[in-house]
């Protein structure tokens, strides 16, 4: 439902840096994706390679947002399995996914340089979707 909609604002702690804060409006100007994971989600850990991967060609920004974690747990997830995120954002009580409309981690989304809700991935992301569906999207908004 929230796709085609402005992406709801928040102002959130960063998980690596808890005094600074982050808020959607700050990446006004640029296409990005939103990765809503958690240390305890298994399926997180399935697509987390890919975001891996992805992040290392460097074509879009990609920040995480932290849902319903302890923040040691996911600190400690990150340095084991890699951290893909420019950064990741500190849901700890979940009502910013609720804002979002998470059904479950993982989601994404990937939002345009005006702050809209462009595509919303429920469930894991997989070479196919990112390859067939939020790449070539990302890319056309980027033009």
């Amino acid at each position: 439902p929230l796709v085609g909609k402005p992406a709801p604002a928040f102002d959130l702690p960063l998980l690596q840096q808890p005094g600074k804060r982050f808020a959607p409006a700050d990446m006004k100007g640029k296409v990005w994706l939103l990765n809503v994971w958690a240390s305890w989600c298994e399926a997180c850990r399935d697509e987390h390679p890919l975001l891996v991967a992805l992040a290392k060609k460097g074509v879009l920004p990609i920040l995480g947002l932290n849902y319903k974690d302890k923040t040691a747990d996911a600190q400690r997830w990150l340095a084991q399995f890699g951290d893909p995120y420019q950064f990741s954002i500190v849901d700890i009580d979940g009502r910013t996914g609720i804002d979002y409309g998470v059904y479950g981690v993982p989601e994404t989304y990937l939002i345009d340089a005006e702050g809209v809700i462009r595509h919303k991935q429920i469930g894991a992301l997989t070479p196919e979707i990112l390859e067939k569906k939020i790449l070539p999207l990302a890319m056309a908004l980027k033009k």
